[in-house]
């Protein structure tokens, strides 16, 4: 008897193609660049922060979350992001040359430690010596790393110090150059006399582990009085500028009136 050959396709679960879905949709998603200014307490431009903004093909007048887009690409894949801003930076590099004007670029823990592994990368960083990488999540180095290993990559830039992971432990690890505090919690301690002591003795002990301070989302000029008399070295918020497009960066103000 001759046997007869059946071949079955075995159905791929629901959650496979759920997630195969999900991993299509972040990939496709579109990616444009803004930047917004950082002035000094006294008025100068100190730097610009690239921004990127998030789209889906899909609704591409609804902006995704640049934190949630990050988080749901391999690191291999943030770092073609990474290449791609640097990218941005470097056709406008006489702008920051001529005006010794520094850019900050987001990148979280593991892609930085991933990127010393990428040395084209990590030299083409390199050689853009008015870039700074600004680290949007404080992660505990591994053992088999170093300060030394982790500043292959310049001075880098703690943001958002206040919340989640980025307070003092950070500070104890890697010696930032830049430390930015987030407004919610510079909005909390500027509510009361004793929050305001707090918030210019919290400065004057963060300046001993940093090259200064900046203040994030100052949005009235109250808010950037107090921060004009706080030990603080800049700040940036809608009340200084809103994020524009980057084709406006040779008219950016460079002292603000």
């Amino acid at each position: 008897m001759k046997l007869k050959q059946v071949t079955q396709r075995l159905p791929m679960p629901a959650a496979n193609i759920e997630n195969l879905q999900e991993r299509r949709f972040w990939l496709q998603c579109e990616r444009a660049y803004t930047y917004q200014p950082i002035y000094k307490t006294d008025g100068r431009l100190l730097a610009v922060e690239l921004l990127t903004v998030v789209t889906h093909p899909r609704e591409p007048d609804r902006r995704i979350p640049p934190d949630r887009y990050f988080s749901e690409l391999p690191v291999r894949q943030r770092l073609m992001v990474i290449d791609e801003q640097l990218s941005v930076l470097e056709a406008r590099a006489a702008f920051f040359q001529q005006n010794q004007v520094l850019a900050s670029v987001n990148i979280d823990g593991p892609t930085l430690l991933t990127m010393r592994e990428h040395s084209e990368l990590l030299d083409r960083a390199n050689r853009l010596e008015w870039v700074r990488f600004e680290l949007v999540e404080h992660i505990r180095l591994p053992q088999d790393s170093s300060f030394a290993s982790v500043c292959e990559l310049g001075p880098l830039w703690l943001d958002d110090f206040g919340t989640g992971m980025a307070n003092f432990s950070a500070l104890s690890e890697v010696r930032y150059d830049y430390i930015k505090v987030a407004r919610e919690l510079f909005t909390m301690l500027r509510k009361t006399p004793e929050g305001q002591n707090l918030f210019t003795l919290l400065l004057q002990l963060m300046n001993r582990y940093c090259e200064g301070v900046i203040v994030e989302g100052v949005e009235t000029e109250e808010e950037w009085r107090d921060v004009q008399a706080s030990p603080a070295l800049a700040a940036q918020g809608y009340f200084l500028s809103r994020p524009v497009s980057f084709d406006t960066l040779e008219r950016v103000m460079l002292r603000l009136s």
